[in-house]
């Protein structure tokens, strides 16, 4: 080990922060979890990540890999192993002529809005300002133009991939092309992405904002969305939350968000009237505005607060019950955070095998939220598990990126068993010994 650290320190230009030095507090923690890593690496350039990674094959450790660091199972930290953060790996190249946009695998997407809007160009991603290009797509990227661009995978070209054995491969239609199948879907199982290509689309100001009712209209309110959703205009997105904790829980409004792609107020008004008819509405601060700024701030717990989150999908079929099973759950104490995403459109149009994201015919996406101390997290769970009873013959999958477990059961549901059969394959050519396994993992045997 003691070689292999020197060697490490020869060939690596970042920072090795170990335990004991100042900025070690930090730099163990990622956003949504704690840990106690032997050694943070902190590489600047792309010669960097090969040498940590032969550096963490070599030395037997668990290895983490810090993009943004919001996942909910905090997977971008560890205890007694290695992080590879790629914080300063975050560069965006436009080239403007093809709208091809370049992007360092630890670039949030925040700075990519923002490195974009000069040139009227934008990706469908999160958001948030602060989640991670990487963690994001590489698992999805359900955002605010995903009915009319697709997830953010779908905007993907290349990928470039340090893999297990400290190479570099790219990964496009041409190369590679069932590495790029896997990166597409299948998380980071496959090596680190230190470098994304995307094909960015041109975009105007857009109308975004919160449409509020009662809580006491909640049932028709979500029937009424859903179904207008079905038929709205593709350039509409949008996202339903209610029985909101800090806004009453119970008694919080519905919240209706809206995301229109485009800066025609007659055709805005068109997609986003239907809705504002659905019930008593308290609250409207629908606008337009840069698409940049429908991204928020994310948020970062105390010390001592643990989120836990499960998602699952439901087809047109389920829509109706799933919708009454959760406004029942919402109006009812202690419920918990509930939010449904609309997806459906643009996802729905590629094909089922195209990638390794395995939930295209879905119509919605929804999660439910418990945080708080431990004691508190650990007296819901018999309730939310009651409430995931009830669900579980209405709905089916899950999506990994709203996901606070890693269990066998949450793989299996994240990969169908055709989907994990093929990434298996992709796993055992390019990372054989699974060094990459501190995520939603693909085994290689």
């Amino acid at each position: 080990m003691r070689s292999a650290l020197e060697t490490l320190r020869r060939d690596f230009g970042g920072d090795i922060i170990e335990p004991g030095a100042a900025e070690y507090g930090p730099a163990s923690r990622s956003v949504l979890a704690s840990g106690t890593p032997a050694y943070v690496l902190r590489p600047r350039s792309v010669a960097d990540v090969r040498a940590g990674v032969r550096f963490a094959a070599g030395s037997g450790l668990p290895l983490s890999v810090r993009g943004g660091g919001h996942a909910f199972a905090g997977f971008g930290t560890n205890d007694d192993g290695i992080v590879i953060d790629l914080g300063g790996l975050a560069q965006v190249e436009v080239i403007k002529e093809r709208h091809l946009v370049r992007i360092g695998g630890g670039a949030t997407w925040g700075q990519v809005a923002a490195a974009l809007a000069p040139h009227g160009l934008a990706i469908s991603s999160g958001d948030t300002k602060s989640v991670g290009v990487g963690g994001l797509t590489l698992s999805g990227g359900i955002g605010w133009k995903v009915r009319k661009y697709g997830l953010a995978l779908d905007s993907l070209v290349a990928a470039e991939l340090v893999t297990a054995d400290g190479e570099v491969v790219r990964a496009s239609s041409e190369e590679n092309p069932e590495l790029f199948w896997a990166v597409r879907g299948g998380g980071g199982n496959f090596g680190i992405v230190t470098a994304f290509e995307f094909a960015a689309h041109p975009t105007t100001d857009v109308f975004h904002g919160r449409i509020a009712f009662p809580a006491s209209e909640a049932a028709a309110v979500l029937q009424g969305w859903a179904d207008h959703l079905r038929t709205a205009p593709e350039e509409l997105t949008s996202i339903a939350s209610f029985a909101n904790p800090f806004a009453g829980g119970p008694q919080a409004p519905v919240e209706i968000f809206v995301a229109f792609a485009g800066d025609d107020p007659e055709l805005a008004a068109r997609a986003i009237d239907p809705i504002r008819r659905l019930g008593t509405v308290i609250d409207d601060d629908v606008a337009l505005k840069p698409y940049a700024d429908t991204l928020v701030d994310g948020a970062t717990p105390p010390p001592g607060i643990r989120l836990v989150t499960r998602s699952a999908f439901a087809g047109e079929e389920s829509v109706p019950e799933v919708l009454r099973i959760l406004a029942e759950v919402g109006a009812s104490e202690g419920s918990p955070l509930i939010a449904v995403r609309s997806v459906g459109g643009a996802v729905s149009r590629v094909a089922d095998d195209a990638t390794a994201y395995a939930h295209r015919q879905a119509e919605l996406m929804f999660m439910t939220t418990v945080l708080g101390p431990e004691p508190v997290v650990e007296a819901a769970r018999p309730a939310l598990e009651a409430i995931w009873a009830r669900l579980a013959p209405h709905v089916n999958g899950a999506y990994a990126n709203f996901l606070a477990s890693a269990t066998e059961e949450d793989v299996a549901a994240v990969y169908p068993a055709g989907t994990y059969e093929r990434l298996a394959a992709v796993k055992r050519q390019y990372d054989p010994g699974n060094l990459f396994a501190h995520n939603h993992n693909i085994r290689p045997q």
